[in-house]
Formats: structure tokens, C-alpha cells, sequence
């Protein structure tokens, strides 16, 4: 076996801690040359409009069109696609959309008020957003799961209108990545990507309508332009590499494990897969998996270089421990290859998405299960969440006093502005008071 395919750590190493640090460390958005080049683009942009995105897409994309309706595909165009498909692809698109859409609907929050026995009314209204834009991958890979995960939950949030980007390298279009957007409704189509395409959804452009939120992962340029127009528009998340860790008692077949790492080590040569258990022999299974599985993958040279960057095999002392590493690494994804899955959970705080019982590959997630594959990264599941209904809509609060009611409130507000200083404040609360 190759010593350089995967690391090998374990929790009992003195250095273990400073080691794991090192191999978790990602910053996705912090090179000063990205940042620069980024925000030259989102100025070129925001000042030209179409004209600089046109420049910048014949640059990065390869491309050679003056005009951006050659950048605009038309809802016959993406109809034509869904028709075209192989009927096995077209029936695998259309129950991955259903399913998507059927668990997202139980997602949905609704208004509320109640009211208070002098007649005040208290609530909140939950409102969708206008337009939202949907980043879609379209370097190294075609993503049409990501457009029915991006739009479907929008649709489902009551959304007026979306607008999709997708970059096409070459001018390759993908059919299925068209279909999905047919499939999920979605209501205008851009062939443009990078930082040029978040600018144009950012600040609209003569072409490209303006939007609300901008969701979808993308490359680091799109990550760090993502950042960089945040409070212009609402963003999702910023988005670094895909990320698994599975957690295994030592009873889950090897290979199924091997090809559970690799599926997001495919991804990029910045993935990351970790396997924690405290089975010494079954990472030594593991790791022959591995070595053995490789040569058969078509992205090979990716998935090994995936593993020797920033892969790990950990050996802990026990399940206590490989809880205390799930939530130290709070992963994006995180299979549970245990027996009773469910009796892990009430210990587990950070989590994107959790995959529970040796038959539960994370692939499914990314596909057809239902749950969104949107999901925080780089340990941000601490404090986020994953992609749902609730990301496309906003909550407005709702007070409406009775005379009784403002006049009590007043009494309180009037003490507590007077004690910020806020005179004002405090004069207009007091105007509602009754003698």
C-alpha cells in the first residue's frame, strides 16, 4: 500500500490535535490576487453592464458571441432539451424533482398572530422573495441536481421569478442541466458564470434582471464575489469544498466505504473525506479498499489527489470520542455506518445533513432523497444550515396596538427612552398615553 494515497491519524498522538487543525484548515476566499481580480470584475460590471459581461464570458469561457441573447436560452429551448432526453433520464430527472419538491413542501412556515387581552395584536408575515438567482456549476462537472435544489425550494417558497446562470466552457451546453431547469421551472437562463455572472445578478444588468438572493456553490471566484456583494443583494453561503465524514463500527463493508469517500473526493482535488472509527483492523480494510478501488474510477488523478491533500483515516478510543470529532469538524456531510444511527443524534450539535445506517450512501442525498444538497462547508454547519424554503422568503413583524394597549406600552417606552436619552422617542410613545 501507498503511504502518500490517504494520512493516517490517530487521536491517541500527542500532535493529533495540531494535525487535525492543519487538515480542516480551508480559506476559500482569502487570496489577495482572487480578491482583486474579483472586484475589478464586479466594477467592470456594475459599470457596463452586458458589455463586460459579454468580454468577460468570451474570456473565460472561450466564447466568441457579441451579443447577450446568444448568452439567453429560451423556455423552448429548455423544453426541447427535457423532450430530448432518454426516456431513463428524463424519468429519473422527474422523480428526483417530485421527491425534492414533496419533502420541501413540509418546509414551509406560515403567518401568525395572536392577540392580547387588551385587543393588541402581535404576529408575523412571511412573505417570498421577488427574484432570486441560481448559481450552477459548470466547470468540472454538469450539475442538474444542484438546479432542481437551487429552484424547486424556491418555487416552493412562492418565489416570482428566477433567473439561473450557468457557465458553459467552449459553449458546451449540457441537456440535462437544461431539462432540470425546464423540470423546475425556472424563468430566465444565462450561459455566463464567475464572478462576472454573481455581478450581474448582484446589479442587474441591461440583460440580466437584478435579484434578491443569490444562492448556488461555485469556484472560488464565485465564492469570493458571492462575499464581496453581500448586502447588495442576500447570499446563501459561501461555499468551500465538499466535504464527508463517515463514522463507522467496523461492520460496514470496506469497499462500500471506500466508495463513499470517494464520491466526494471526485469532486475536486480540494475535497475532503475523512472515515473516523476505533476498529484499528477495518481502517486497515478500509485503506486496502482504497488502494484497490482507485485505478478503477474514471477521475482517478482527482480523487487520489483529493485524498492526499486533505483525506484522513482516524483511529479513536471509542464512540464518545467520534462524537466529540463530529462536532469538532461539524461536516458538511456526515454518515453514521453504525449500528442504532438514531441513538447518536441527540449528541451530535453540527451536521449539514446526516446519512444514518450502513445503507444510507450520501450519493442518494445528492440526488433523489429529497433533502436539500445545499449545505454549509469549512465547519460552518456550527452555525448554519441547509438550503431550504425559509432561504427564499423574509419574515416582517406585525404590531398593531389597541388605545388600552399603546397607551401601557407608552408608560414602559417612555421609561426606557428617556433612559437612552431618546427624548423624541419617548414623547411619541407618551402622546398615546391615556390620563
Amino acid at each position: 500500500m501507498s503511504d502518500n494515497t490517504i494520512a493516517r491519524l490517530s487521536t491517541a498522538d500527542t500532535a493529533f490535535h495540531q494535525r487535525l487543525d492543519t487538515l480542516l484548515d480551508w480559506e476559500g476566499v482569502s487570496d489577495k490576487e482572487v480578491q482583486t481580480r474579483v472586484e475589478e470584475l464586479l466594477a467592470d460590471v456594475r459599470l457596463r453592464g452586458d458589455d463586460a459581461v459579454i468580454e468577460a464570458t468570451n474570456r473565460f469561457d472561450r466564447l466568441s458571441v457579441n451579443h447577450m441573447d446568444q448568452l439567453r436560452l429560451s423556455a423552448e429551448q429548455l423544453k426541447a432539451a427535457f423532450d430530448g432526453l432518454p426516456d431513463q433520464q428524463r424519468d429519473a430527472l422527474t422523480v428526483a424533482a417530485e421527491r425534492i419538491k414533496r419533502y420541501h413542501e413540509r418546509q414551509k412556515p406560515s403567518s401568525w398572530q395572536y392577540e392580547e387581552a387588551d385587543g393588541t395584536l402581535l404576529g408575523q408575515k412571511v412573505t417570498p422573495l421577488d427574484r432570486a438567482g441560481i448559481y450552477v456549476p459548470g466547470g468540472k462537472a454538469a450539475y442538474p441536481s444542484s438546479v432542481l435544489m437551487n429552484a424547486i425550494p424556491a418555487h416552493v417558497a412562492g418565489v416570482r421569478e428566477i433567473v439561473m446562470v450557468v457557465p458553459t466552457p467552449d459553449g458546451v451546453l449540457n441537456n440535462l442541466v437544461l431539462a432540470a431547469a425546464h423540470l423546475a421551472g425556472v424563468d430566465h437562463v444565462f450561459t455566463i458564470g464567475g464572478a462576472q455572472a454573481v455581478a450581474a445578478l448582484a446589479y442587474g444588468t441591461q440583460s440580466v434582471p437584478r435579484v434578491d438572493k443569490i444562492v448556488g456553490p461555485g469556484n472560488i471566484y464565485v465564492a469570493t464575489a458571492k462575499r464581496a456583494v453581500f448586502g447588495q443583494v442576500g447570499i446563501d453561503m459561501i461555499a468551500g469544498p465538499s466535504e464527508i465524514l463517515v463514522v463507522s463500527d467496523g461492520k460496514t463493508d470496506p469497499d462500500w466505504l471506500a466508495m463513499d469517500l470517494f464520491s466526494q473526493a471526485e469532486h475536486d482535488e480540494d475535497a475532503q473525506a475523512i472515515l473516523v472509527s476505533w476498529d484499528a483492523a477495518h481502517l486497515d480494510a478500509v485503506e486496502a479498499a482504497i488502494e484497490r478501488l482507485l485505478p478503477t474510477l474514471e477521475r482517478e488523478s482527482i480523487v487520489r489527489a483529493s485524498l492526499s491533500r486533505r483525506g484522513a483515516l482516524i483511529l479513536c478510543q471509542d464512540k464518545t470520542e467520534a462524537l466529540d470529532l463530529i462536532n469538532r469538524i461539524a461536516p458538511e456531510h456526515l454518515e453514521l455506518s453504525v449500528e442504532a444511527p438514531a441513538s447518536w443524534l441527540d449528541n451530535i450539535r453540527h451536521a449539514g445533513a446526516i446519512f444514518m445506517g450502513r445503507y444510507t450512501a450520501e450519493a442518494l442525498g445528492d440526488y433523489c432523497a429529497g433533502p436539500n444538497h445545499v449545505l454549509p462547508t469549512s465547519g460552518t454547519a456550527r452555525f448554519s444550515s441547509p438550503l431550504g424554503v425559509y432561504d427564499f422568503q423574509k419574515r416582517s413583524s406585525l404590531i398593531h396596538c389597541s388605545a388600552e394597549g399603546a397607551s401601557e406600552l407608552g408608560k414602559v417606552a417612555s421609561v426606557l427612552a428617556r433612559g437612552e436619552s431618546l427624548t423624541a422617542h419617548a414623547r411619541s410613545a407618551e402622546y398615546r398615553i391615556r390620563d
